[in-house]
């Protein structure tokens, strides 16, 4: 029974193994990419199977490690034909979340959107939320804040500096469909220029104390008439 689904949601579980046997080339979920994932990374089998089940107007999000999207050889051949090709330009955006979000695993992951009829074929939403987020014990947890502004991003395809960028499709070809999210967008924190003229007066002051308290150990030291250590 072959199903179709307007809308699929998914976490499958990371880079987990498979067979990856030659029969599942004739298969049609994954005869037409003319490639298999990985036998010790499934995740773009799960995205296989399920992009068969999605109908022509269906929405797709699936959870994965950032692997998935600069892995090379059979990886990046499927990720060829959700983009490439005029009939299966499928990957709508890709957004990046947070590390330690998940229990078992710190690894950072993101979320691919599919739709099998986008209205802007013509490129591909990146949204790098990896850095919004709240602590809550020992994980990384999104605010109602932050998932509403990753959401409205995307229904509005809006562009932001160091969050979000709508990439041609041409330019990512020029990068052979590697979808690294910081090709694309630069979130790069300049660090503080450093002063060293104070930092020259903090260190002088600090040896200056120094001073004082190797007096005062070299007192102690012989009130106890012990040898100073300095």
């Amino acid at each position: 029974l072959h199903l179709k689904f307007d809308a699929i949601v998914a976490n499958p579980p990371f880079s987990a193994h498979w067979t990856a046997s030659d029969r599942y080339l004739s298969d049609d979920r994954f005869a037409q990419y003319g490639a298999l994932a990985p036998k010790t990374k499934a995740d773009f089998a799960f995205v296989q199977h399920m992009l068969h089940h999605l109908s022509d107007d269906g929405t797709m999000a699936v959870v994965l490690p950032h692997g998935v999207l600069f892995r090379g050889s059979a990886e990046r051949t499927i990720r060829e034909y959700t983009i490439k090709d005029e009939t299966t330009n499928w990957l709508d955006a890709i957004i990046g979340l947070p590390a330690n979000m998940f229990f078992g695993t710190s690894i950072p992951t993101c979320i691919l959107v599919f739709k099998k009829c986008r209205k802007k074929d013509d490129s591909i939403l990146f949204i790098d939320a990896s850095r919004e987020f709240d602590k809550v014990g020992n994980q990384n947890k999104l605010s109602d804040d932050h998932i509403d502004k990753i959401v409205k991003t995307y229904a509005e395809r809006t562009e932001a500096e160091k969050y979000s960028r709508s990439v041609a499709l041409s330019e990512i070809a020029e990068n052979d469909y590697n979808l690294n999210i910081p090709r694309y967008i630069d979130n790069f924190e300049e660090e503080e220029a450093i002063n060293l003229t104070k930092t020259v007066e903090e260190i002088a002051d600090i040896d200056a104390q120094m001073v004082d308290i190797d007096a005062q150990i070299k007192a102690f030291c012989a009130e106890l008439k012990i040898d100073s250590p300095v």
